[in-house]
C-alpha cells in the first residue's frame, strides 16, 4: 500500500470518503487542503457514461476558462509570410515552418501548445508520432488548425484547456491553481462542466456525468455530487 506524507494525511482527515459534496462546499475544502510550499494546480476528473470506442460518442473540444488555468502557455505556431507575422504581433512564442518541422522530428517539444494555419498541416502532418501521443498535434476541433491565429493565440493565453475522454471515458483538467480565491475555482468549474453538458454525444445512453473529482496537486480527491453540479448550483 502507498504510503503518504504527513500533510496529505492530515488533509485526507478534512475529507469524507463516501459524501458527494456540494460545489460550493467542496472548492471551500480545497482551499483548505492545499498544503504544499509550491502553486498546486487544482485538477478535475469526470466520468461521462459513454463509451469513447465509438466514435460518435467520443466528447473532445475547448473552452476558454472565465479565470485562466494560472499557468502561462508557451504558443508554438506553424505558419508563413503574413500569418506568421501576425502570429509573431499576437504573442506566439516560437513561430515558424519547415525548420520547426524538423526541429520536432530531432525530438523537441518545448512547447505547451501548438498552432498551425491549414495550409501547414500536409507539412505538420508528419508529425503525427511525435505530438499526437504528447496531445500537441493541431485540430481543428479544438481551434488550432484555423486562420484567425490572433484569436487562437489570445484564447490560449487567457486560459483556453482542451479536453477529450480517455478510453475508459473519464476526462481530466485543470481549473486553476490552489492560490485562486474559491469562488474563481468554482466558476472555472461551472464553466467547464457546462461546456462538457453541452458537449453530450447524442449516442451517450443513461447517466452522461456518472461521477466529479476534484483534487490538487498533492492532496487527496473530493466527490462532487454530479447532479447538482450540472444544475449549476451553488449554495
Amino acid at each position: 500500500m502507498a504510503k503518504f506524507g504527513k500533510k496529505y494525511q492530515e488533509a485526507a482527515k478534512l475529507v469524507e470518503v463516501d459524501k458527494l459534496y456540494e460545489v460550493a462546499e467542496a472548492f471551500e475544502l480545497v482551499k483548505k487542503i492545499v498544503t504544499a510550499k509550491f502553486d498546486e494546480t487544482v485538477e478535475v476528473a469526470v466520468k461521462l457514461g459513454v463509451d469513447p470506442k465509438h466514435a460518435d460518442q467520443q466528447v473532445r473540444g475547448a473552452v476558454v476558462l472565465p479565470h485562466g488555468t494560472g499557468k502561462t502557455k508557451n504558443v508554438l505556431v506553424f505558419a508563413k509570410g503574413e500569418k506568421a507575422k501576425e502570429a509573431e504581433a499576437a504573442g506566439a512564442d516560437i513561430v515558424g515552418a519547415e525548420e520547426l518541422v524538423q526541429k520536432i522530428q530531432g525530438g523537441w517539444t518545448d512547447f505547451d501548445v501548438a498552432v498551425a494555419t491549414p495550409d501547414m498541416m500536409g507539412l505538420v502532418g508528419r508529425l503525427g508520432k511525435v505530438l499526437g501521443p504528447r496531445g500537441l498535434m493541431p485540430n481543428p476541433k479544438v481551434g488550432t488548425v484555423t486562420l484567425d491565429v490572433t484569436r487562437a493565440i489570445n484564447e490560449i493565453k487567457a486560459g483556453k484547456i482542451e479536453y477529450r475522454t480517455d478510453k475508459a471515458g473519464n476526462i481530466h483538467a485543470p481549473i486553476g491553481k490552489g492560490s485562486f480565491e474559491s469562488a474563481k475555482l468554482q466558476e472555472n468549474f461551472q464553466t467547464l462542466i457546462d461546456t462538457l453538458n453541452k458537449a453530450k454525444p447524442s449516442a451517450a445512453k443513461g447517466q452522461y456525468m456518472r461521477a466529479i473529482t476534484v483534487s490538487t496537486t498533492m492532496g487527496p480527491g473530493i466527490k462532487i455530487n454530479p447532479t447538482r453540479a450540472v444544475a449549476g448550483k451553488k449554495e
